[in-house]
């Protein structure tokens, strides 16, 4: 009996299993301690160590369960490239996809280039290894229902999130 209950236990569970597997958890913020500690002060690139602004970062857990870092970096006092080029940094420890481009495991810088409030004209989005060479780009939306635009967040949404700067937002997967 006991070898019947435990054949049908497994049977069970192994049904269970694929909707399992493909249930993803949505992008999820972390805060408190876990944030305080993973927010790296400065971020290399280019070789140049450039402040993060913590105030302006964001800790979320992937839906493949990883955690990604995105920040605002201070590129005030740096040459005008690194001006022109960077406003933010990112950190994943696992898969994430943005302009259609699959990022793997590692740090990367981006720049966006955004219209004149009130121009409902799109951005554009690039995202830069750390040596600086360009490896994604894409046209970002502008959210002109967007209340109370932050410099930078993270909205979640049912197959991935929005990673916005002010009202302009790229899809992440």
């Amino acid at each position: 009996m006991k070898n019947v209950r435990a054949n049908l236990c497994l049977a069970l569970a192994s049904l269970a299993l694929p909707q399992f597997v493909l249930a993803q958890k949505p992008f999820e913020a972390i805060t408190g301690k876990p944030f305080e500690s993973a927010i790296p002060k400065d971020f290399y690139l280019e070789g140049n160590a450039i402040p993060t602004a913590k105030r302006n970062a964001i800790l979320v857990h992937t839906p493949g369960g990883q955690r990604a870092i995105f920040s605002l970096i201070d590129t005030t006092g740096y040459s005008s490239n690194i001006i022109a080029k960077y406003i933010g940094m990112i950190v994943t420890e696992g898969d994430v996809t943005l302009c259609g481009k699959k990022i793997t495991v590692g740090s990367y810088g981006f720049g966006w280039e955004r219209p004149a409030a009130g121009d409902d004209k799109p951005g554009t989005f690039s995202l830069y290894n750390q040596a600086g060479s360009e490896i994604a780009k894409c046209t970002s939306t502008r959210d002109a229902a967007a209340t109370l635009p932050r410099p930078l967040q993270i909205v979640p949404g049912q197959d991935g999130a929005r990673l916005y700067a002010g009202r302009h937002y790229i899809e992440l997967r």
